[in-house]
This record gives structure tokens, C-alpha cells and sequence, in this order.
């Protein structure tokens, strides 16, 4: 899997662009608290996203992260992913 050296704010930038690897790597800066930001519910929205555009791998990680959140949280992050895919 390939790895980014670019902070979040590029990443997310770079997310617009749907690539599945970014994506992934995005979920995973906020599923573990890379650059500071703990976020679930944004990292199951990213995770999703991934799993979305072919990425096998991401879809394991959304799983398990998924059992660490409520029902609502992962409603959230549904709703937020949907959002973005209307967007790009």
C-alpha cells in the first residue's frame, strides 16, 4: 500500500480527486489520530469511501472501526459519505 507524507489538510485536498489509496490513507489518519485528530465518524466516512471506489483493504478497516461506534455515529458517517459522493 502506498503512503502519503502530505498533511491532512493536503490529503483531503487530494481526496476530491476519489483516488481509493488516498482515501484509505485519510480513514486511517483519522481512525488512529495521525496528525493529532481522533475522529471516528470521519474516518468511517473516508474508510467507506475507499470501499466505495474498490478498495478491498478498507473495507476490514471500516468493520472493525465500525464496532467501536454507536449506531448513530455510523448513520453519520453514511450520510457525510453519501454528501461527498454527490459532491465529486
Amino acid at each position: 500500500m502506498a503512503r502519503f507524507e502530505a498533511g491532512g489538510a493536503e490529503l483531503t485536498q487530494l481526496g476530491a480527486s476519489g483516488n481509493s489509496a488516498i482515501l484509505l490513507e485519510l480513514g486511517l489518519m483519522y481512525a488512529t489520530g495521525r496528525n493529532g485528530e481522533l475522529d471516528f465518524v470521519t474516518a468511517h466516512k473516508w474508510l467507506n469511501l475507499a470501499v466505495h471506489r474498490g478498495c478491498e483493504a478498507a473495507k476490514c478497516h471500516r468493520d472493525n472501526l465500525a464496532v467501536e461506534m454507536s449506531k448513530s455515529q455510523i448513520a453519520q458517517a453514511q450520510r457525510a459519505a453519501r454528501e461527498w459522493i454527490t459532491k465529486h
